[in-house]
């Protein structure tokens, strides 16, 4: 009896065994589960899903000593009363917390607590956004559209061939009453396009280079109908949009050399000539410049001083600050010098400068080219002479005009050659080499505004605009 007892406590033991679970990922996960992918470590892993470092490994059986291998799956810890699959995805310009909760089927509130998110504009372009899904992270289609004003949503409905309530429910809303002009909805089961935050109009939105640095230049560009109104801001800096050929809107914008680095808030907004208005915010990310150091000496003394600097740097944004509606250049920008000289640089823009051993207060505005006294000044591009005069710092200044924003300085001159109101042509000459005003020798010192800001000349030499 004994003897056929303990056999069937044996074969009971072994049997739980085979059916129990080994390890925490091998049973029902108590929330949320995400697969480890090449390159994923521990550490990344935690820090793309808001997640505790320790939690992740103690809700996993795992130690600091543990590896991971790609598909394996994770338990992720402090969401137990969500279920599926945790991803990331990439924030695109032209999406906001609405817009991603409708194309990847996840209420709002969800996203907010995934990302810990205090505010919808911490969903910056470029920053990974985490997402859950049942089995997969999967993108719902659906076309744009927008309810116009005087339009009821259910006149929208019924224009879109949809049931009244499979909008309100496909878009998150409590109702009819909950849809408000201007507002961009998604159409279920029809094909995805475009940006999640604009209007169907509003066929592309978007901006050049890929990031924001330091004293360089950036191009925004919309793509919408001819009629359509349009402005913005890049923080304080407002942006001047203006029409390339009835549908491309395009505005030019610097950044000051010296401009804070971190998240910056970009606006578009406008009424297409439906009436239809819209309106997009989203942080932008504002990237150091890496500028270099110098010490100058030789200047005369009653030139440094930040206040005089400050003075008449506001002097020039009277004229730099006026964006005129008439594009005056077109393609490239050419050197100011002679061709020989056109890579003869003495100074690059943006370097921290102390004058006579002086703080490092002050900033290299323009590009500075190697010349002897009297050398040949060319215009860089076609425009319209706004300045010609004395300044204490620049010296002999002649300031052209190139429509959009886009203005070009040339300091330190020995002789000015054009006049207040002359056109001029690229290639044309306007002036001399000199060493007048803040200058230790003759050369030539060359500025780009634009937006009402000195920019990296150098841009301008090595790319066309826009």
């Amino acid at each position: 009896m004994n003897k056929y007892f303990r056999s069937a406590i044996l074969v009971l033991a072994t049997l739980i065994l085979v059916i129990s679970p080994v390890s925490a990922q091998e049973s029902s996960p108590n929330g949320p589960t995400y697969v480890v992918k090449a390159g994923d470590t521990l550490w990344t892993i935690a820090r793309k899903l808001h997640i505790s470092y320790d939690d992740l490994l103690e809700s996993n059986d795992l130690d600091t000593n543990s590896s991971i291998i790609p598909g394996e799956q994770l338990v992720i810890p402090g969401l137990e009363d969500f279920t599926g699959v945790l991803d990331t995805i990439k924030v695109s310009y032209g999406e906001n917390l609405e817009s991603i909760s409708r194309r990847y089927n996840v209420p709002a509130d969800d996203l907010v607590r995934l990302n810990r998110l205090t505010s919808p504009l911490e969903l910056y372009v470029g920053v990974s956004a985490v997402v859950v899904g049942e089995e997969e992270i999967t993108e719902v289609g659906g076309q744009r559209v927008t309810l116009a004003p005087g339009q009821s949503a259910l006149e929208l409905a019924i224009r879109s061939n949809l049931n009244p309530w499979t909008l309100v429910n496909a878009n998150g809303k409590g109702g009819n009453w909950d849809i408000i002009p201007g507002e961009v909805l998604l159409l279920p089961g029809t094909e995805s396009a475009g940006l999640g935050a604009f209007p169907a109009e509003i066929r592309e939105a978007g901006y050049r280079p890929e990031r924001f640095i330091q004293g360089h230049t950036s191009v925004m560009r919309v793509t919408a109908p001819e009629g359509t109104e349009i402005s913005g801001s890049l923080g304080d800096y407002p942006l001047h949009f203006f029409s390339q050929n009835g549908e491309n809107y395009l505005a030019l914008q610097g950044l000051h050399a010296k401009e804070s680095t971190g998240l910056k808030q970009l606006s578009v907004s406008g009424t297409l000539p439906d009436g239809t208005p819209f309106a997009h915010t989203q942080m932008v990310e504002i990237y150091d410049g890496n500028y270099h150091y110098e010490d100058i000496i030789g200047v005369p003394p009653q030139t440094v001083g930040v206040e005089i600097t400050e003075e008449e740097t506001q002097t020039l944004k009277e004229y730099t600050d006026q964006a005129t509606e008439s594009k005056f250049w077109s393609g490239d920008f050419f050197s100011p010098v002679p061709p020989h000289l056109a890579s003869a640089y003495a100074s690059y823009y943006g370097g921290r400068r102390s004058y006579n051993s002086s703080g490092y207060y002050y900033f290299h505005s323009g590009l500075d080219f190697y010349s002897s006294m009297g050398g040949d000044i060319y215009a860089a591009a076609h425009g319209k002479v706004v300045y010609t005069g004395s300044l204490l710092l620049h010296g002999n200044t002649t300031l052209i005009n190139h429509g959009w924003g886009v203005y070009t300085l040339y300091a330190h001159q020995s002789e000015m050659l054009v006049q207040v109101g002359q056109q001029v042509s690229a290639g044309q000459l306007i002036g001399r080499v000199g060493s007048t005003g803040r200058s230790s020798g003759p050369h030539l010192h060359w500025e780009v505004w634009v937006g009402g800001l000195q920019v990296d000349p150098l841009d301008w030499l090595n790319h066309t605009y826009p």
